[in-house]
């Protein structure tokens, strides 16, 4: 089976500060070949500054651009697949794909398109990110200008003119395997912790709320979270109908105890040795008790169990944890195990260390 290449859904309303992100998530590519998949071109998305910061902007409908950092820029011109199918074909493969969409086309039924037999042995959804822009929702707003995304929706035939922007946004955070927290660096503690709450009541149980600067943040806590999100059933707000709203309520009433300190769009990564475990099922439970004291946003690595042969491969983002069996250990391997620890920063490591 060739490695099937990460695809990562960015969604958010006009305003939202995705362009910023995607900006930034290209400069600090590091090597990386990024694609860059901008779902309306010519709106005021992403497309003009991404292109203007690297130097074609005469970029047309059909075109693919190759951005000067190795990344590649492209458009859906008519139609999702045959767009997957042209950048997969290419010699040079991306190694991550980035997939730029209004918040007013719903990310559910995109996820789903990654089905498509075409292309699902060639791409993963490595997870959705949903951008909120902090300061309009703590307003009561859903986006800076809902006038100007109302009228970016009427030029849109294909959209619905019909569902109220609430419900879209619901949706939005609803299919979201991370929730970027945008601009929080123009409201108070106060206002943020209010915006948490508005959010948490449509977030899925265990997604994580990062806040963003500017639109930094570090490509290891955006991209390879590896959900699969193709696999699970994310139903939009009609689908769901009415179905109830489960939520764990205690892990959304802890107030984060690390956003009052000034520096808190800074991550921090180390990463923990040790040797081998004896009972996974225990250890995985430690693993969740230790995410949830102490904040942890990812975790990974992996792990060597007593009496096998292959190592355990540990995935973890916030507190939804997934660990398979990856591959034997060559003879000449040391079996250790070792896990990466991506967090705020200021996490306490003896504790987590400890704690592991």
């Amino acid at each position: 089976m060739p490695h099937k290449i990460p695809v990562t859904v960015i969604t958010g309303f006009l305003g939202a500060g995705k362009t910023t992100l995607i900006r930034n998530l290209i400069e600090s590519a590091n090597g990386k070949r990024l694609a860059l998949i901008i779902n309306e071109f010519g709106d005021v998305g992403v497309d003009g500054e991404v292109l203007k910061s690297c130097g074609d902007e005469n970029c047309t409908e059909e075109d693919i651009v190759e951005l000067a950092n190795g990344c590649i820029c492209c458009t859906v011109a008519e139609d999702f697949i045959p767009t997957m199918e042209k950048l997969l074909s290419r010699d040079e493969r991306p190694d991550h794909i980035i997939i730029e969409t209004s918040g007013l086309a719903l990310p559910q039924p995109l996820v789903r398109a990654f089905n498509w037999p075409e292309i699902k042995t060639e791409v993963t959804v490595d997870g959705v990110i949903t951008l909120v822009d902090a300061p309009a929702v703590s307003e009561g707003r859903f986006a800076s200008n809902e006038a100007q995304v109302q009228s970016q929706r009427e030029l849109d035939d294909a959209l619905d003119h019909e569902t109220p922007l609430g419900e879209l946004f619901e949706d939005q955070v609803n299919c979201a395997d991370l929730i970027v927290l945008s601009k929080t660096d123009l409201i108070d503690d106060q206002a943020v912790t209010a915006v948490k709450n508005v959010v948490s009541k449509e977030v899925r149980d265990g997604v994580q709320m990062v806040q963003a600067q500017k639109g930094k943040l570090p490509l290891n806590v955006l991209l390879g979270l590896d959900m699969k999100a193709e696999d699970d059933n994310r139903m939009s707000h009609h689908e769901r109908h009415h179905a109830a709203h489960h939520h764990d309520d205690d892990h959304h009433d802890h107030d984060h105890h690390h956003h009052h300190t000034h520096d808190h769009d800074d991550f921090e990564s180390f990463s923990i040795g040790f040797e081998t475990i004896d009972d996974v099922e225990s250890f995985k439970s430690k693993l969740i008790e230790t995410i949830k004291t102490h904040d942890i946003l990812r975790l990974k690595g992996f792990v060597s169990v007593k009496d096998k042969d292959m190592r355990l491969q540990i995935q973890a983002v916030g507190p939804r944890l997934d660990a398979y069996y990856d591959k034997p250990w060559n003879l000449d391997e040391t079996r250790n195990s070792n896990l990466v620890v991506i967090g705020q920063a200021g996490m306490d490591r003896d504790a987590i260390q400890q704690g592991l």
